[in-house]
């Protein structure tokens, strides 16, 4: 099969399982959504094999020989793999980073718990910053302080969802919150975990974690500036409107085990104007050092760049190019809104 066929396959298994990931390549230039869907459809397989209904024993040493003839340039005969292996060759993703999602993916299988932010966040760096890293990738950025900032966000967003799914993970017997910060707030761990309540303890330990997200997401935003200018706005979107599911967790007493917090589509089209001008500013660098936790991404990509120190990234585009490419953005806005808005009234 052609690339082309096989990303349309890929495209195809995500739309009807992935909905996030699916919606998230709809938002980027083509050049950059077709090899994401490539990396969110090998991520949605692995997690699947690891913590899915299906999962299997040996998923994880599947998945690392399947990772072998990927880099091999010798992948399965399947479509997620040539994808894959397409993208990690063209854009020199090292190996490392689907590594580090691979061991983030097994510690969800092993129930691992996480007694310090520390633990959490090197999580998040697993399962969400290896994500973000290897979007920059795809988009050449590969400078260590954007590909930092890049992580920042995944973290941002992994810290939101573990805020927002506090009473889901807990149903499932998952603990994700720091529990030296249970202990701190006067809980019993093992007593809260065998029945799972919440009261206005889990509500502090939740609001403390969403503020340790929205640092993060702050520190994301000057990544975001060095990015393609037509990748700016669905960026700065997936950052505001993550951002604004921890807002929505706020409303309700920062009580997410009786209800799960989720944004409307009118506030996200909001979210989108408002991306769309934030990407017109230029951001001051974020004078905040990278986080300890995320070193094995930002040295997996640094190594493998000395080995290729001739890879450059393409020209950037100049503020003029930019500005059209916002009119043209609030435009296809505005014909979205009346167009909703004679649905409405007819």
């Amino acid at each position: 099969m052609s690339w082309a066929e096989d990303i349309a396959i890929c495209r195809r298994m995500l739309r009807g399982g992935s909905k996030t990931f699916f919606a998230a390549s709809k938002v980027l230039p083509r050049s950059v959504g077709d090899p994401a869907i490539a990396l969110y459809a090998f991520c949605r397989e692995a997690d699947d094999a690891i913590d899915g209904p299906a999962r299997r024993v040996d998923a994880v040493e599947v998945l690392h020989e399947r990772l072998d003839r990927i880099y091999d340039d010798a992948p399965d005969d399947n479509p997620v793999d040539r994808a894959l292996a397409g993208v990690v060759a063209h854009f020199v993703i090292p190996r490392g980073l689907p590594e580090a999602l691979l061991e983030g993916l097994a510690w969800d299988a092993q129930g691992r718990r996480y007694e310090t932010l520390s633990d959490v966040l090197a999580y998040a760096v697993r399962v969400a910053g290896t994500v973000g890293v290897m979007m920059s990738l795809l988009m050449h950025r590969r400078d260590p302080e954007t590909i930092g900032r890049a992580c920042d966000l995944g973290i941002a967003m992994q810290l939101t969802n573990i805020a927002r799914d506090v009473g889901e993970d807990a149903r499932n017997g998952r603990l994700y919150l720091p529990q030296q910060w249970l202990r701190e707030a006067g809980l019993d761990v093992e007593t809260w975990r065998a029945a799972p309540f919440f009261d206005d303890r889990i509500g502090r330990v939740t609001a403390r974690l969403l503020a340790v997200a929205d640092v993060f997401y702050a520190r994301a935003a000057a990544g975001i500036a060095d990015l393609p200018w037509t990748c700016r706005p669905g960026i700065h979107a997936a950052r505001l409107i993550y951002a604004e599911i921890g807002r929505e967790v706020a409303r309700v007493a920062f009580d997410s085990m009786s209800q799960r917090a989720f944004v409307s589509m009118s506030r996200k089209l909001q979210l989108l104007g408002k991306a769309a001008a934030v990407s017109l500013l230029q951001a001051q660098p974020s004078l905040a050092p990278l986080r300890p936790e995320a070193r094995i991404l930002i040295d997996a990509v640094v190594a493998a760049d000395a080995q290729r120190p001739h890879a450059l990234a393409p020209p950037r585009r100049t503020m003029h190019d930019r500005a059209l490419w916002v009119i043209d953005l609030f435009e296809r806005l505005e014909r979205r809104e009346q167009l909703s808005r004679s649905a409405r009234t007819s």
